[in-house]
């Protein structure tokens, strides 16, 4: 368990590395970059205790991804919230004569406060 601003640091640079092939990373980590902003008093509270093992658990377990072959159509899966903005590049391999759909890669960014009030377009 980090027992500091700079453990936390280096445990998110560490999954931030990873990102792209983290479900859902986006809505993971929130609560852990808000414990880095310089006003905050460390405390690791239920909810910032619950992020960094679910995000630690990310790193112990293997995602299946594809490999891009350009010859196939991908599929592109898109998803907005009030937390973050996401996506997820998908294509249909064929694996032991079946037709497998998979994760090629994910895209995410988390929304900043100042954005969260922007209205809809």
């Amino acid at each position: 368990m980090p027992q500091n601003k700079k453990e936390i640091q280096s445990f998110l640079g560490l999954e931030g590395y990873y990102w792209k092939h983290i479900k859902y990373f986006a809505s993971i980590p929130g609560p852990l970059y808000r414990l880095c902003d310089k006003n905050t008093v460390f405390e690791m509270t239920v909810g910032r205790v619950k992020a960094f093992e679910s995000l630690g658990q990310t790193l112990t377990t293997a995602p299946l991804l594809l490999m891009p072959d350009f010859n196939l159509p991908f599929k592109l899966y898109i998803d907005a919230s009030g937390d973050g903005l996401g996506a997820a590049l998908h294509q249909v391999h064929i694996i032991n004569d079946k037709p497998v759909e998979g994760p090629i890669c994910f895209i995410f960014r988390q929304i900043k406060p100042t954005e969260a009030r922007y209205g809809q377009s």
